[in-house]
């Protein structure tokens, strides 16, 4: 058994650098690119050690380390989910024709987990985390087992998520979270910036709390058996380091269950084919029989379609209501925001008029079939129009009342919603107007929004869509402006909200009449950008 767990291990490890060896192999871009983001990686290593050594001694070294190395355990268990194609050896189901039993396979993927830049960033880091709160001998001696066993739960973590979630990371769903990927980067981000925001100004001390519970969660708590055996605490470095390895473990028996399932179930090449009259008839259920019938309904379930299973589609849209939602909120709780920033989640939604028939892409053929004249254009446009107003309106109105709520402005509600609703209908009619005059292919693989040579295109379109908006939106605002500023407007505020929601209706209707036309007109031009992705 010894003999034939060495010999898969060193195959499965010699699998993976062939492919890593290979793939290198296939252009001169993606090996420059690689070799370019491996520097990158280590030499963040590099200064993140650095850093970590010279925060040894200093006041809630400790708490900061612990939260790092959690933060880390995270990153390598939602990794695989948004980026299931970084590694192939992460998909077992290639494996499944082999004759291999799941135990030497466990143990030959972890040792080929091992392999890459990820692993050698996060011994770097767990390195680092050691040295900042080992003071004596048996403290580093510990230090060594805690960075192994840290090292392995990670890696481990990530293999269990894998292959637990491997049918819907190969399916489309799994493409869809590869592409809300950039969105929980972006997240992220701003989490971060808040948190340092928090810390910069409250100081260190915050995270103890924090670090006080994770210390007892793996595989920070090998770290905090680092810090409890520096500080003499035996009996408390034993049992944290017992519940790192009790984790890695229960992980790979995790890991080792479901492999095993996978590898022995039926899948969908296996299973008889259901047959046509076996089908059930389909019936409007839920939002569907709520929504107007004719055209303009199917126009509409369309376009909710398009939002929910599209990947492409999808992130736009989330991304929008999650940054929409995250600048006003976050500016809020800071302190230094401004009930207007409500403004920014129609803004930010507004966006998805622009560029209506390139979200279709070739498909729009189908439906330029159907638009003959201009009266079949704008009852189109109008279908997709309120389809975006279904999700929007009430999502402007709700964060426009949460940022009111956070900066206890309540007599300024009804401006910025009426000059939230007045900005929207802005943003709709000239998305209706520059998606007939300025269309382009949104190509459906890869992270690219733009097809290439039609940047150009895209810029006028979005950009000069906004400053079109803005204009528009100029008698509101200068109303909003002129009623803030008289002695006797804050009386009349009130106003706002339905002169904003009349204002923003009337532009949009007017905007899709316009807009109707040159959509009919144009339907070849049309149909020949958003066709070029």
């Amino acid at each position: 058994m010894s003999t034939e767990v060495t010999g898969v291990t060193e195959v499965v490890v010699r699998l993976k650098l062939s492919l890593l060896r290979n793939g290198l192999r296939q252009s001169g871009g993606r090996r420059a690119a690689y070799i370019a983001s491996a520097v990158v990686a280590l030499l963040f290593a590099a200064l993140q050690l650095l850093g970590l050594i010279m925060l040894r001694g200093t006041a809630h070294a400790d708490s900061v380390v612990i939260l790092l190395v959690a933060v880390l355990a995270l990153g390598w268990a939602v990794m695989p989910l948004f980026f299931p194609g970084g590694d192939e050896t992460l998909d077992p189901t290639r494996l499944v024709m082999l004759p291999l039993r799941p135990r030497p396979l466990v143990r030959a993927l972890l040792a080929a987990s091992l392999v890459g830049i990820g692993p050698l960033f996060t011994l770097c880091l767990f390195t680092g985390s050691v040295v900042a709160v080992a003071h004596s001998g048996l403290a580093y001696v510990v230090g060594v087992v805690a960075v192994v066993l840290s090292l392995l739960v990670c890696v481990a973590l990530a293999r269990a998520v894998a292959t637990a979630n491997i049918r819907l990371l190969t399916s489309r769903k799994g493409r869809d979270l590869a592409v809300l990927s950039g969105l929980v980067i972006a997240l992220g981000a701003q989490v971060v910036n808040f948190g340092a925001q928090r810390l910069g100004s409250s100081g260190l001390a915050q995270l103890d709390p924090a670090a006080d519970v994770l210390r007892w969660v793996p595989p920070a708590s090998a770290i905090g058996a680092v810090r409890s055996v520096s500080e003499g605490s035996y009996g408390t470095g034993f049992l944290q380091l017992a519940l790192t390895a009790a984790a890695l473990m229960a992980l790979i028996a995790v890991w080792s269950r479901h492999l095993t399932r996978l590898m022995t179930s039926p899948d969908g090449s296996t299973l008889q084919a259901v047959t046509e009259a076996a089908i059930p008839e389909r019936k409007p259920t839920g939002l569907t029989r709520l929504l107007p019938a004719g055209r303009t309904g199917t126009v509409m379930e369309r376009s909710l379609r398009y939002v929910w299973r599209d990947p492409k589609t999808k992130a736009a849209w989330v991304t929008s209501l999650a940054i929409g939602l995250i600048v006003p909120l976050f500016n809020a709780l800071q302190g230094t925001g401004s009930i207007y920033f409500a403004c920014f989640a129609a803004g930010m939604l507004g966006i998805q008029m622009y560029n209506q028939f390139g979200q279709d892409t070739s498909a729009f053929w189908m439906v330029a079939l159907t638009i003959p004249s201009p009266r079949d254009a704008y009852v189109e446009l109008r279908g997709r129009a309120l389809a975006l107003l279904l999700i929007t309106l009430p999502y402007a109105t709700l964060v426009t009342v949460l940022t009111t709520a956070l900066l206890g402005d309540w007599a300024r509600l009804p401006e910025a919603l009426g000059l939230s609703f007045a900005l929207l209908g802005a943003m709709l009619a000239t998305g209706a107007w520059t998606s007939a005059r300025f269309p382009y292919s949104i190509p459906q693989e890869g992270y690219k929004n733009v097809a290439p040579g039609q940047t150009g295109l895209a810029w006028i379109s979005i950009f000069g869509g906004m400053i079109a908006a803005a204009l528009l939106c100029a008698p509101v605002i200068a109303l909003t402006i002129w009623l803030n500023v008289s002695e006797d407007g804050d009386a009349w505020t009130w106003l706002l909200l339905p002169a904003g929601a009349a204002y923003g209706a009337g532009t949009t209707w007017l905007g899709l009449r316009l807009a109707a036309p040159r959509t009919a007109a144009r339907l070849p031009e049309i149909l020949t950008a958003v066709s070029k992705g």
